[in-house]
């Protein structure tokens, strides 16, 4: 068992390493440090505030949804957090180049992954089509933390399907 454990982080190191080998392309730092700030607290909480105003009907529904799922999917990630203390690649793996002053909480799960899922999530349910736009957003958001140094894909996953869960419950609760 524990060689199979020991595989597996060994697997999920080299694809860590294979994505965030491409940390010095100019054009991919630029789009990974901006698109992973919209599953930052600031922008998604006021993203979906934003949408609460703005829109009416079904639409502030769902954004009712995915503000109850961004705040209720926070209260497992750091209890998560506690109960796993793992440290974050950059930490563990001497090769990871990172941005100046990266987090120093613990890495799993990705809060910025389960807080763009939990959000989006109950747009996809109700209005299929926005998948062409919100999923390739998610598993950007995603895949930045990787990129950045700051997440093994194991916690970007974990994150997503958090965040997925949270919005799908909250999402058919508050319709």
């Amino acid at each position: 068992m524990m060689r199979k454990i020991q595989s597996l982080y060994q697997f999920e190191c080299r694809v860590f390493q294979e994505i965030n080998s491409h940390f010095d392309k100019r054009i991919l730092n630029l789009f990974f440090r901006t698109i992973t700030q919209i599953g930052g607290a600031l922008f998604i909480s006021a993203t979906t505030l934003l949408l609460i105003i703005l829109t009416s009907n079904q639409t502030r529904l769902t954004a009712i949804s995915s503000a109850f799922a961004l705040a209720l999917s926070h209260i497992p990630v750091q209890l998560v957090k506690k109960l796993f203390p793992r440290k974050r690649p950059y930490l563990q793996i001497e090769t990871t180049k990172i941005l100046p002053n990266p987090l120093k909480d613990h890495s799993f799960p990705s809060g910025h992954t389960t807080a763009v899922f939990s959000v989006i999530v109950p747009f996809l349910i109700q209005i299929p089509p926005l998948a062409a736009i919100l999923l390739p957003i998610g598993l950007s958001v995603a895949i930045s933390r990787i990129y950045l140094g700051l997440h093994y894909p194991s916690d970007v996953i974990a994150g997503g399907i958090l965040g997925a869960c949270f919005g799908s419950l909250c999402f058919y609760l508050l319709s």
